[in-house]
């Protein structure tokens, strides 16, 4: 029984080693009412468990987040994610009340996931497709990158040591990628970066193999175009970033 014990009391510096410094999720999952004359409301995103100043960030910019996507009241204040999802349910039942021969139903689709972690730094994607009437829907992606040691989100310059030197690599790649000549101006091709001067997107966030940026619809490009997404690899960029990532 002893040797059993000294086996078992060896093993668990191992065992707890498994995940490393990850954090610890459990799934939450928010729906609206389930009715004909009601808009369809799907939240699916992780929760932050761990009694940690960084899990408190997390909690809070995903509640932040959602209550941006759903809210149309802006002279009611809204504080959680229920209010959020009433908000957007009563600003359907009101237009559909003013236009019932008109209004057509309304979509919310919310999905967010940890797409990198290491012991400093965490990303998460939000992902969502929202439909209030018209043509068509709207997609978007957003990252937000945490400070494991701090306990705080990190704004995208935060991320890099070299701002300005990943800035003009990312432009060459981007060039390359989307095949704009390097000599040419950035809006040669039918982009519509402002001022004619490329910039960084407003989504930049670490995955598992490189630096990822996302532009959503709309912010450099027509709705057509749809999103436009840029990797790069942690072999090419490990010079410019804050937090290097081991290759």
């Amino acid at each position: 029984m002893k040797k059993i014990f000294l086996l078992l009391f060896l093993l668990l510096p191992i065992l707890g080693c498994e995940n490393g410094n990850n954090l610890t999720f459990e799934p939450i999952e928010l729906h609206g009412k389930n009715c004909a004359e009601c808009p369809k409301i799907n939240i699916d995103i992780p929760r932050a468990l761990d009694e940690l100043a960084v899990s408190t960030s997390i909690n809070r910019a995903l509640e932040e987040e959602i209550i941006s996507l759903l809210s149309f009241d802006e002279e009611k204040s809204i504080n959680t994610m229920q209010e959020a999802m009433a908000s957007f349910t009563k600003s359907y039942n009101d237009l559909r009340l003013k236009f019932p021969d008109e209004t057509v139903g309304w979509e919310a689709e919310i999905l967010g996931k940890v797409i990198y972690e290491d012991n400093t730094l965490l990303t998460i994607e939000l992902n969502s497709y929202t439909f209030t009437g018209g043509a068509h829907g709207y997609s978007s992606s957003t990252l937000l990158n945490f400070d494991k040691v701090k306990g705080s989100e990190l704004e995208n310059w935060e991320l890099f040591e070299d701002y300005e030197g990943f800035q003009k690599f990312a432009e060459t790649q981007f060039r390359i990628q989307e095949d704009v000549p390097q000599d040419e101006n950035i809006n040669a091709t039918g982009f519509m970066f402002e001022k004619d001067t490329f910039h960084l997107a407003e989504n930049i966030g670490y995955t598992k193999n490189g630096v990822q940026l996302i532009y959503n619809q709309y912010e450099v490009a027509s709705y057509a175009d749809g999103p436009i997404v840029l990797n790069l690899p942690y072999s090419e960029i490990n010079q410019y970033l804050k937090r290097k990532v081991e290759l």
